[in-house]
This record gives C-alpha cells, structure tokens and sequence, in this order.
C-alpha cells in the first residue's frame, strides 16, 4: 500500500455534502460519558452533530453529519421562541442563501486547517459533481439486526382497536381549529362544545373518538342542552397531558410503540421530526431513533414513537410532501441513538472527467485498502470561528474567550440579523440589547445572551451552561477531532501503512501496544489512534510526544485533561485509523440529460417506476454510481474524498463554478 499526500486535484464543479454515520464504531471503543463522539440529549456517541447558530450551512451544499438533538419538554419561554421561529419565512431566508453562503465560505476552513492532508491510495485524482441533484445521494439505515432499512411496504396493520377512518373527516376545519388552540392552551377557552347533528350513538362515537384521537390531551363527555347533544372537549390533565399520551385510550395487548421506516427527500432527521409532531399535534420528544440523517439527499431510516397508531401515522402519507411513512409494526420498547450498525450509501458522481481504468484504480483501492478515517469537515463548523477553537477555550477554562468567539463579528457574511447582533455586542456588550436584535432567539447566540442577561458579564460559566448540553460539549469534542485528525496525518507521514511497534490495538474495550515480535500479527486496519482525554493510552512511539507537544502548544496539559467543570473532563476514546467500507460496487453510466435521476429510489420502486434507461456509451455525459456500506462514526466525506483525491471542504468548492451558483 502507498500513501500519498494531498494534491491540487479537486472538483471541477457541484457542492460537496455528504450525509455520514451516526454513533460510535466498534472501533471507537468509548472510555467514559464524555468521550470523543458528540452525545445527543443525554445519549452517547452520536457521531452527527450540529449548532442551531450560524455554525450551521445556509446553503444548498448543507454538509452533512449533522446532529440534530432529541426535543425535550420545554419551557413556555422556549415555547414562545418557537412559535417566533416558526412564523420566519422560508422563502426570504432563500433567497440570499446563495451569495451569503459563497461569501461566507471565502473565510471558512480547509482541510489542511484542520489537519486532513494525506491519501491512501496511489490512483490518479479525478473531479466530478456531487449532489448535483439531492437525490444523487440516497442513505438507507442498517439497524441492530444487520439489515438495510427500506420503504416497501405502505399498509397499515390490521387491528381492531383502530377507531375508522372516519375520525379523519368528522370534524370541520372550524371545530378543529378550535379543539387546536383549546388542546394548546391558546385561548381562555376551558372547553368546545360540539353539537352533534346526527344524533346517533355511532356519530357520537366517532366523534368522541376522533377528538381523542386527533387532540392528545383532551378528554370528552356528553351532554344535553337545551334539547340539543353536544360533545364538550376539555383538559383532562393540564399542560402535561401533552407530552404524555393517555395510559388508558391505548390497547394493553398492543406494544406501546409504533415503528415505521421514514423516507425522507431534502430534511434533516429532527426537522423531519418537528413537523411530524406538529401534524400529529403531540411533542417531538415521545419520537426515538438511532441515528440523525441528513438534509441534503434521500435518507431511509426507522423511527418509533410512542401510542401513536398506524393508521394515523399512514394518513400523514396524505398530508405531507417528500416524506413516506411504512413499514408499520407495534414493539414494546423505544429505539435508541447509537444502535444502529452503519449506514449503507449510493451515490453518484455526476459529468466524472476519470477514465474507465482512473475509476477501477479507485474503486478498488477503496474496497481493498480503506481510507483514512478522518473527522470531515462538517466536525469543525463552516464560519471564519472554528468550532475547536471554542472548544480549545473551554478546556483552557478561558471564559471570556469563548464568550468572545461566539459573539464576536466575524468574517464573511452572515444572516443579516445575526450580523445587527454582533455589532450590538462588539458596541455596548450589552447582552439583552444584543438579544433584541435576533427574532430567533434558539440559536447559540441567542442562548448565550440570554444566560449573559440572566447571570452577567461576571458569571460567563453559568450563562454558557443555559446552552443545551450536547450543544457545549459539540465544541470540546470538536477539539478533539482536530487534535486526533493532525496525529493520525503524522503518524501515516512518519510510518506509512503498516503496524509499527509503539502502535495501539484494540483487545475488547482496552487498548494496548504492539509489541516487537507480535507485528506480524496486525493489519494497518487494526491499529487505533486515541482522542486525548484522562482515560487512554497513547501510542509508545514518535507520536505520543507529537499529541504532548501539540495539546502544550495549545496551553493544555496532557496529562490533567479532568475539567473544573466535570462536563468538560474529557476521557477520550479510541478510534481506528483506516476504515475498509463493506459492500463496495460500482458502475459507470453514460446519460444525456443532466436533470433526469440515475437510479430508483424506494418510493420509485413502490410505484413501480421502470429503472431509467441511459444513453449509449457516447452519451454526453458520464457518472460514476457507487454503493458502499460504512460503520457508525465514519464520514462517507472522506470515503469520496479518497476517490476523487480532492479537497472537500466547502471553502475549496465555491471557489470553483459550482452548479448551485449559477
């Protein structure tokens, strides 16, 4: 195997964005709580993570890896910011997405910034377009039994308990506008009376049924007036009820949650998630799953939730466009973030300038040797602040600095209000002035101001901890990426691909050196590099001194990383160097139109939708389809990367005629 270093070839034109694995590899094995994967509301190692701030790409080319976070209960002040959020306009936010976006990537990062600089491989570099179109990039879940995620299957189970369908129509708009706002709190109403028309029992009861149904949290009765029945809606349990379906409206024989597979085109998970609650009318945290799936492309996975039917669920399939809900089956119990075992990806490279033996040289390489397992760059924000710089500031315990990072105007452009704020900031530090400035008041920025207004310029440690959790601790484990992504470049440029002595390995969840005479027995895919914390070893060569001069540089001793604060003592963990993706194919095809899909996707197959058909080998364009599965913890950026032999950072790609610009 040869290794080379990075080279000037990159991508002619497109945005590179590509949806990586959620949760930790086997091969990371986690030492503590905090270890050097992102958690996600209490849940560990979840490797896609992301700020609701500007750390976030306005663009079209959205990097992926993003972690969205479960919603917990909030608090009505939350509530309130939501509802402000809610009512922006999508379409205005658009329209300078463009500009700001390729404006703002004039200052973003590299990955020679954040130490990605060598290739496994020794083919020829070749560019082509990906994610010209988002459904170029399809990602389909492997769950905890091993098998791939797929939508076939839209029927709803059979079950006797279901209320009809008619619950679905009973209602007026009018009455379920006003069952909305009595089940949200959004009037002084106490209860709605409904009069029933036809005063059967069976219309009363579908009636009943689908108030309950429709509204959690409501209960009904029936009552007579003035020689009339009504129905009277009203709270059975208060705010609560909300968040906690009703015990008693759910069949004892049926398990407690309903599992589907979600097809999604151009939504993150947790968007996906938040709309849909709010068609559901319930609160996004009674959803689970494993793990988070980007926006840009078609993503497959399985989510569950808890005593919502089937059949309400498949009448969403109705309401919603690009999203499909299947595959339905009651289970007892939830999922949870990090069991699933990968995530298998086709993708396609689209107007490839590689000829038939450029693509063979990569694809095989790809398939037989790996490639290095870098943090991509979606790890380190996409702004002019990394985020391992903040990340560096808290492990310092440099308060101010991270106030200042956060705050601070910055380079390139931004959303415009987000801009109004840091002028606020930078001239009054006045953090309730500055507040006033965003109408989204859920970002970083807007949290951190209002701890700052809440506690004061003197207390910066208490108004950072009002951010979310997995949020605080995105930036140290940032910083550890980074860290670990400039070690693993040394240690191939000091050795190559081979184990070495002094090299770690892992023997069950404890890590230990190779020793002299037991070389032989290991591959380069083997070996393990640590992410610094105080609960790992590291390696017994050239390179432990390497991560003892790089962490003092940066004013942090190696040997203390336990924080005043024990949210920031970092233990570490182990992750492995190469990764070799599973299920690797490929084929090149030639085709004409540049618009038309490449491939059948699951809703394309459940209409049965012939394949497409491509253009002879002379067509006028060609595209390079590839299938491979990864690991949890790994980024598909980099399998790409290792193919096309590119730069993939976002900065690199709108320097270039990217498609999305024109």
């Amino acid at each position: 195997m040869e290794m080379t270093e990075m080279t000037g070839v990159s991508l002619k034109r497109g945005s590179v964005a590509v949806e990586d694995n959620d949760s930790v590899a086997p091969g990371e094995a986690k030492r503590q709580k905090v270890s050097g994967c992102c958690p996600t509301k209490g849940q560990d190692g979840l490797e896609n993570n992301s700020l609701p701030s500007s750390e976030k790409v306005p663009g079209p080319p959205k990097t992926a890896g993003e972690g969205k976070k479960n919603s917990d209960p909030r608090s009505e002040e939350e509530e309130e910011e939501e509802e402000e959020e809610d009512g922006l306009s999508e379409e205005g936010e658009e329209e300078e997405e463009a500009e700001s976006f390729a404006n703002m990537m004039k200052h973003g990062l590299t990955e020679l910034d954040v130490g990605i600089t060598k290739f496994v491989s020794s083919h020829q570099g070749f560019s082509g377009i990906l994610k010209e179109r988002y459904s170029d990039f399809v990602v389909h879940e492997i769950g905890k039994d091993g098998r791939i995620s797929h939508l076939s299957d839209l029927s709803v189970p059979v079950d006797e308990e279901d209320p009809s369908e008619d619950v679905f129509t009973v209602l007026t708009a009018e009455e379920k506008q006003r069952l909305e706002e009595l089940q949200l709190f959004k009037n002084k109403e106490t209860s709605v009376a409904i009069e029933v028309i036809e005063d059967t029992k069976e219309k009363r009861t579908v009636i009943h049924q689908a108030i309950k149904s429709l509204f959690p949290g409501l209960e009904t009765k029936t009552e007579d007036r003035e020689g009339k029945k009504y129905i009277v809606a009203y709270h059975a349990a208060g705010k609560k009820a909300l968040a906690n379906p009703r015990k008693h409206s759910w069949p004892k024989s049926r398990g407690s949650y309903c599992h589907f597979v979600l097809y999604k085109e151009n939504k993150d998970t947790m968007d996906a998630i938040n709309l849909l609650s709010k068609y559901l009318r319930v609160k996004p945290n009674i959803f689970s799953y494993m793990g988070t799936k980007d926006k840009r492309a078609i993503t497959v996975q399985e989510i569950a939730v808890l005593k919502i039917t089937a059949q309400r669920l498949a009448h969403l399939n109705k309401c919603l466009m690009n999203f499909k809900l299947g595959n339905f089956s009651y289970q007892k119990n939830p999922l949870k973030l990090g069991e699933l075992q990968g995530n298998h990806f086709t993708v396609v490279l689209r107007n490839i300038t590689g000829t038939d033996d450029h693509v063979e040289q990569a694809m095989n390489s790809l398939r037989e040797i790996g490639f290095i397992n870098y943090y991509g760059m979606q790890r380190f924000g996409t702004t002019a602040v990394p985020t391992y710089q903040v990340g560096r500031a808290i492990l310092q315990n440099s308060w101010t600095e991270v106030m200042d990072l956060i705050l601070k105007p910055r380079s390139g452009a931004e959303k415009g209000y987000l801009v109004k704020c840091r002028e606020e900031w930078a001239k009054t530090k006045d953090p309730a002035a500055a507040l006033r400035k965003l109408p989204v008041k859920r970002c970083v920025e807007g949290q951190l101001l209002r701890g700052l207004s809440k506690y004061g310029l003197k207390n910066i440690v208490s108004a950072f901890g009002i951010i979310p959790r997995n949020n605080r601790l995105m930036y140290i484990h940032s910083y550890q990426s980074y860290v670990w992504n400039n070690m693993v470049s040394k240690r191939i440029e000091e050795y190559g691909l081979n184990p070495v002595p002094g090299d770690l390995v892992l023997k069950g969840a404890t890590a230990a050196c190779i020793e002299e005479d037991d070389v032989n027995n290991y591959s380069i895919h083997d070996v393990v590099m640590p992410l610094p914390g105080f609960d790992v070893i590291y390696p017994q060569h050239k390179i432990s001194e390497a991560y003892r001069e790089m962490l003092t540089a940066d004013n942090l001793d190696i040997d203390n990383m336990r924080h005043k604060i024990r949210d920031y003592s970092l233990s570490g963990a182990y992750r492995k160097i190469i990764i070799r993706p599973q299920n690797v194919s490929w084929e090149v095809v030639a085709y004409d139109d540049p618009k038309i899909p490449l491939f059948n996707t699951d809703v394309d197959n459940l209409e049965g939708k012939p394949p497409p058909v491509f253009a002879s080998a002379e067509g006028k364009y060609r595209a390079l389809k590839m299938d491979f599965s990864l690991p949890p913890s790994t980024y598909a950026t980099m399998a790409i990367r290792e193919v096309l032999k590119m730069d993939t950072s976002i900065k690199n790609q709108t320097q270039l005629n990217t498609t999305w610009l024109r």
